[in-house]
């Protein structure tokens, strides 16, 4: 097996030219708009910045929402791999709430109906995988290209929802990732840990996140999305406002696999997460027992800014007081 070097530097920037990065850093110009809407503060527990939305609505539980739009690229490449991901996308992101997903609605535009098909049978794969119907949506039958977003509900309790934006200096970072899995032939950055899996085997990985909730171990968490695991640690700080610093000799990583490109993979299922000492054991060993790699890569700083080391040097990434990546409005 390849044993690959650690350069800091390369793996800094391999992060910061990352499309999935990049393309974080509009977020803002939306929010910042969309703000002015949130007029029921009383129900709006958390909005932007979060996985999901979380809302309550009078019941002993939240209700959580969130809602993902899938690339065009992947549509136009592998429309049945779209259709799966846009399960897969908005279960994880209840699950990093310690929730559990109860439904989900589509929107599909319609350009062809050989892609459509292929991209509804993906949903369905999907669906039945991670054991959550499609209850409803909305169709544009002669669109001029092929999209699709889907939205997901769920719920949690309240006592045990682990929030976005409550890290604090002195916690430690935490990197999760099912390990079990190989990278899609037309994408070299998504990691597929789930397709190949039963649904029993998916729902155990899920079930990390849900006994950490469960226990009160993390003090924050966010699901490995488009950015990267760096990248969405950046995010979870930002909204915290708070810094890191990353230690790059104790990310988990496959063997074989370059440092550059696994900091930029979006994984199956993959979580970020704080805790604070006394608790970062037994956060590990919620994941390891269920069968996800986890360790123990940082620290939460109070300067703003996430850097990364290998021990020897060190490299500054980002700098929230100019970098905004999360969505969160000031």
């Amino acid at each position: 097996m390849v044993n690959f070097v650690l350069d800091v530097e390369s793996i800094a920037s391999s992060v910061l030219s990352f499309e999935g990065v990049r393309r974080k850093r509009d977020i803002r110009r939306v929010t910042s708009v969309l703000r002015e809407t949130l007029s029921a503060p009383d129900i709006v527990v958390r909005g932007f910045g979060e996985d999901a939305a979380i809302l309550d609505v009078g019941w002993g539980e939240y209700l959580l929402l969130a809602v993902d739009s899938m690339w065009h690229l992947l549509i136009d490449s592998d429309p049945f791999f779209a259709g799966y991901c846009s399960v897969l996308v908005n279960v994880n992101d209840v699950v990093a709430k310690g929730g559990r997903p109860i439904c989900l609605l589509d929107s599909l535009n319609v350009s062809s109906w050989d892609k459509a098909s292929a991209i509804l049978d993906g949903m369905v794969y999907g669906c039945k995988k991670f054991l959550v119907p499609v209850v409803g949506g909305h169709l544009q039958p002669d669109a001029p290209t092929s999209e699709l977003s889907v939205a997901v509900a769920g719920l949690v309790d309240k006592g045990k929802v682990v929030f976005s934006d409550t890290a604090s200096p002195g916690d430690l970072i935490l990197l999760a990732v099912d390990m079990h899995g190989k990278f899609h032939e037309k994408f070299p950055y998504a990691w597929d840990t789930t397709s190949w899996k039963t649904p029993e085997e998916v729902r155990l990985k899920l079930s990390s996140m849900w006994a950490v909730a469960e226990a009160g171990l993390a003090t924050a968490a966010k699901d490995i999305s488009n950015p990267g695991a760096i990248g969405t640690l950046a995010m979870l700080l930002e909204a915290s406002g708070v810094g890191g610093i990353v230690d790059v000799r104790s990310i988990p990583m496959p063997e074989g696999v370059e440092a550059e490109r696994w900091v930029r993979t979006y994984p199956g299922f993959g979580v970020v997460l704080t805790a604070k000492p006394e608790n970062a054991s037994r956060c590990l060993k919620a994941f390891e027992e269920r069968g996800v790699a986890a360790s123990v890569i940082g620290e939460v700083t109070p300067n703003k800014k996430l850097i990364l080391t290998d021990g020897k040097r060190e490299v500054e990434v980002f700098n929230f007081k100019a970098d905004s990546l999360s969505g969160k409005p000031d």
